[in-house]
């Protein structure tokens, strides 16, 4: 594949998705969701909120910001009770606004139904137009509110048949939390795009989250993923599921093992940190890559490095190293100080990097901007060899499940050779990961993913009017 030039966009990083949690039968509901979010703050630093119920008394405080941020003591003590839910957000549809940051709660015929929602519904835009034409008025741009409207529409059938019909609805990834006065429900699509685990605590109370971190930092037990297509609901009676829908084939997102979990977690049943370091590994094997050292460029790269190095006998180095003290904001640079982002968030070790053939191993390369960065830097600080190994195949297609890359044509991947790849990031060569060697890192097989972004194959097909807005956003 060939093109004249690189298509440049501000960011080089694939945005995260988003991350939610809840907590039945606590005392301190909204505390333990704080810390919940807190660790799932990776997923999403856009905005956050909590909604909690004090004996159907629901309250809820969200705003734009990281979670430590937004909520103080004083505002988790105004959300009092023993049940709560919270979300963490990067945008994927909908601005980035207050007015769209979650949980969205409304309050339909003396009942109050609130919603938190990580995934991408691909037939929301036809479910809008549906709604609106029998009369819903939506408040926010969210997919997200379409769910609130297919439930207040089906209320009066009872929870599990309005669970059943509103959900048999949507068409692509969601795992969702959903709260009433008194009950806690989770839902994962069929597929099983996006992780859920549920837990509990010392009390017997009970954890829904989307990474198994947010449960290792409240010291509850991990019981079992919520399995793709169940519906999970919690009530004071205990705990029961419903499957609406026919056993279908899972999806699982393999972008979650590459670049989106925490290392910590247990996701889709893999550990994350173990297969990163096996996709290093293999990635040695495949590539026979020989330079003077292995480095990453923190932290993305970290646990692939570990297992290149591992498997090559190539040494691992830290040649650039990470300010983390770093805030959101700072004072802009002036015209002169190039690069300063940079700089301001990684500098390279001048020593080490001298007259060195570096290896750096990155977990993705989406849109390539801030690689040619990094990679300058290498260069000004001595690097005589600067070779790159990404522990994934090359990113092609646009992803309409969740992943901040609507379209193509902002992947460096799709219209660029290898050659050309390695010529606009200023790398003597790169190297990708085969799709077989990611998958075999995992321990599961090639049909149990979503490999969309990488092959093109779309487990759900998305709406055409769908994809036409995702392009244009």
């Amino acid at each position: 594949m060939t093109n004249s030039s690189v298509q440049i966009v501000e960011d080089g990083r694939p945005k995260h998705e988003c991350g939610i949690c809840g907590i039945f039968g606590h005392e301190d509901a909204s505390k333990l969701t704080y810390f919940g979010l807190y660790a799932l703050q990776h997923r999403g630093q856009e905005s956050a909120g909590i909604v909690a119920s004090d004996e159907g008394k629901v309250s809820i405080h969200k705003a734009m910001g990281l979670v430590p941020e937004i909520f103080s003591e004083d505002i988790l003590q105004g959300l009092p009770g023993s049940m709560a839910m919270g979300h963490v957000r990067y945008s994927t549809t909908g601005s980035s606004n207050v007015t769209n940051s979650q949980p969205l709660m409304v309050n339909h015929r003396g009942c109050t139904l609130a919603v938190a929602h990580n995934g991408n519904l691909v037939n929301s835009l036809e479910l809008r137009h549906d709604l609106e034409g029998k009369g819903s008025i939506f408040q926010t741009a969210m997919d997200s509110e379409v769910i609130l409207h297919l439930m207040a529409r089906t209320t009066h059938l009872g929870l599990d048949r309005a669970l059943s019909e509103s959900f048999s609805c949507l068409r692509g990834a969601y795992s969702i939390l959903l709260m009433t006065e008194d009950t806690l429900v989770a839902v994962r699509d069929p597929g099983g795009f996006r992780p859920l685990c549920l837990g509990k605590l010392n009390n017997g109370a009970l954890i829904v989250a989307s990474e198994t971190c947010a449960l290792d930092l409240v010291e509850a037990v991990y019981i079992r993923d919520v399995e793709p297509g169940e519906v999970v609901i919690i009530t004071k009676d205990g705990i029961r599921s419903i499957f609406p829908w026919p056993k279908q084939k899972t999806s699982f997102c393999i972008f979650e093992q590459v670049y989106f979990a925490r290392p910590d977690s247990d996701v889709f049943g893999i550990n994350v940190y173990e297969a990163r370091k096996r996709m290093g590994e293999i990635m040695a094997r495949e590539s026979g890559m020989k330079g003077d050292f292995v480095m990453p460029f923190p932290d993305s790269g970290n646990y692939a490095a570990i297992g290149f190095s591992r498997e090559s006998g190539i040494p691992l180095e830290m040649g650039m190293i990470r300010n983390h003290y770093v805030g959101r904001t700072f004072i802009e640079p002036t015209q002169s100080m190039r690069d300063f982002n940079v700089r301001v968030k990684l500098n390279p070790v001048r020593a080490l990097l001298k007259g060195k053939r570096v290896i750096i191993v990155e977990d993705s390369v989406i849109r390539g901007t801030t690689g040619r960065s990094r990679v300058k830097a290498l260069r000004e600080a001595g690097a005589t060899e600067v070779h790159m190994m990404v522990s994934c195949p090359p990113t092609r297609h646009a992803c309409y499940y969740g992943i901040d890359f609507p379209s193509s044509d902002q992947l460096i991947a799709t219209n660029n050779s290898l050659e050309e790849i390695a010529a606009h990031l200023g790398l003597d060569s790169i190297y990708y990961l085969s799709l077989q060697g990611m998958v075999e890192a995992t321990g599961l097989k090639p049909e149990d993913f979503c490999l969309a972004c990488f092959n093109g194959e779309y487990p759900v097909e998305p709406d055409r009017s769908f994809t036409k807005n995702a392009l244009e956003r």
